[in-house]
């Protein structure tokens, strides 16, 4: 575990940050929009000045947006991806309001590296379709343990409704078709902005092993909101259902 104030500014963290960002966007146009859902209700319902678990916090994205909105708020950012927790570092130096921590959330023992015993909201976005079920489910009962009682968990992803396959294959062909001519525009895709952090001097470590530790991209599942929602349920939340949906992503929200 470091204090995000620990690691020298030797890239240029913010274009990092940047490039992040548009080749989540080329993936999700309405990520911002989902972002700002995500912190309308951690204010809604644990207030302005919230202890927050970033979970599979990647470059820190919803950190800085926390951060931004809440100044009073403080985070702790855990992941195993080496190079995108080179850029949070980077990103959040000298910020004493956040902690990263490099954990495994696939074992047991996670929990155990984090700073505190409870947080107010635990947030998570993009990163957990790389579960398949069953370590999803035990995810979600290590999380239930983390959460404060009246705190939130929220989860933004990709989950499908299996039950709508003409819907599911209508939005996915429209989607690709503006991804392709975005692409064409020239926007960075998964891939071609991971060779570009790759040839980083600062980065290039760091991802290459990442790519020891992942591959080229994690696949799990994305089972239905109707699924995360009754398994978090089963694990010890009170209420849970999406808050916000678009054509293909849902931020589900669970309160313990």
């Amino acid at each position: 575990m470091t204090d995000a104030g620990t690691t020298a500014a030797t890239a240029d963290w913010h274009a990092w940050q940047e490039s992040w960002d548009r080749q989540q966007e080329w993936y999700l146009p309405d990520r911002e929009e989902r972002f700002r859902i995500m912190l309308d209700m951690v204010e809604a319902l644990v207030g302005t000045a919230p202890r927050v678990l970033d979970l599979a916090c990647g470059t820190g994205s919803i950190t800085a947006r926390l951060l931004d909105r809440f100044p009073d708020a403080i985070s702790t950012g855990v992941d195993l991806d080496p190079a995108l927790l080179a850029i949070a570092e980077g990103t959040f130096a000298g910020d004493d309001r956040v902690r990263l921590v490099t954990a495994d959330l696939k074992g047991p023992d996670w929990p155990a590296e984090l700073p505190y015993d409870s947080y107010d909201a635990v947030l998570t976005a993009t990163a957990l379709h790389w579960l398949h079920r069953e370590p999803l489910a035990d995810l979600y009962g290590q999380v239930a343990g983390l959460v404060r009682d009246g705190g939130v968990f929220m989860n933004a992803d990709h989950m499908i409704d299996e039950t709508t396959p003409r819907i599911n294959a209508a939005e996915r062909a429209q989607r690709h078709a503006r991804m392709d001519q975005a692409k064409r525009d020239g926007i960075l895709d998964w891939s071609a902005w991971w060779r570009l952090a790759a040839k980083d001097p600062v980065l290039a470590e760091p991802t290459a092993r990442r790519h020891e530790i992942y591959g080229e991209h994690a696949e799990g599942d994305a089972p239905s909101a109707r699924w995360h929602a009754g398994v978090l349920r089963e694990k010890g939340f009170g209420e849970a259902r999406p808050v916000w949906c678009s054509p293909s992503d849902t931020l589900l929200l669970a309160v313990k």
